[in-house]
């Protein structure tokens, strides 16, 4: 019968054709190092006035590549993220920077040769290491400031701890790579990151149903290749 062998002889070719295009591509493994700015806010139910809040990126990164457009990318980072308020025309300033060890798992998916244009997605976790204030109020005792916007909007978040301590979300970014030789290469990366958990308590009797973190970061990297 004419159909099986048709069969038989694409199975053959497909793995044929495969076998050649692993012959002719060679794994590609690189460790590096970024760093750059990123900017942040907090999604809060019931909302929050806010601005971005700038602060820095800084890590070290993993590359493996063993498919033609396509790999693997391990970092882990230092970031800030965070929240400032927005206290429109009154006299009021307040910060709240939020300090992680972040370790995310991305596809690296990427186009062309010495100039590479690239996409990265997948998963995120982060670890809360401490944070910082910057106002020049006491947020504990808003009452005493005759001025302070106390009736309409909600100022319960500048005094509540961080009580998730473990982050976790969504990343993914765009960018470009150059090669300067065979092993040396800086890249351009815009990244973004949603946030799938809540950094404060959000049960019932809590004064927040959500508190997701959201953040937008460009970063410039180094990559060296080992092999």
């Amino acid at each position: 019968m004419k159909f099986p062998k048709i069969i038989i002889a694409s199975l053959l070719s497909a793995a044929f054709v495969s076998a050649s295009a692993q012959t002719h591509y060679k794994a590609n493994v690189a460790l590096g190092a970024k760093g750059g700015a990123d900017m942040s806010r907090v999604f809060f139910n019931p909302g929050v006035h806010q601005e971005f809040n700038f602060g820095g990126v800084a890590g070290l990164t993993f590359r493996y590549v063993e498919e033609n457009h396509f790999g693997l990318i391990a970092e882990i980072n230092w970031t800030q993220r965070g929240w400032k308020e927005d206290f429109e025309d009154a006299p009021y300033s307040y910060s709240r920077t939020l300090n992680y060890i972040q370790i995310p798992v991305l596809a690296h998916i990427y186009f062309g040769r010495r100039g590479r244009f690239f996409f990265n997605a997948g998963p995120e976790i982060g670890f809360f290491i401490g944070d910082s204030e910057k106002c020049n109020f006491n947020p504990y005792a808003t009452e005493n400031l005759p001025d302070f916007p106390n009736t309409n909007r909600t100022n319960t978040q500048m005094t509540m701890p961080v009580s998730q301590k473990v982050d976790y979300g969504i990343s993914a970014g765009l960018g470009g790579e150059f090669s300067i030789n065979r092993r040396n290469s800086l890249y351009l990366e815009a990244r973004f990151y949603y946030g799938l958990g809540n950094i404060v308590k959000s049960g019932r009797t809590d004064p927040f149903n959500a508190s997701n973190q959201m953040s937008v970061s460009l970063c410039m990297g180094y990559w060296f290749r080992v092999k």
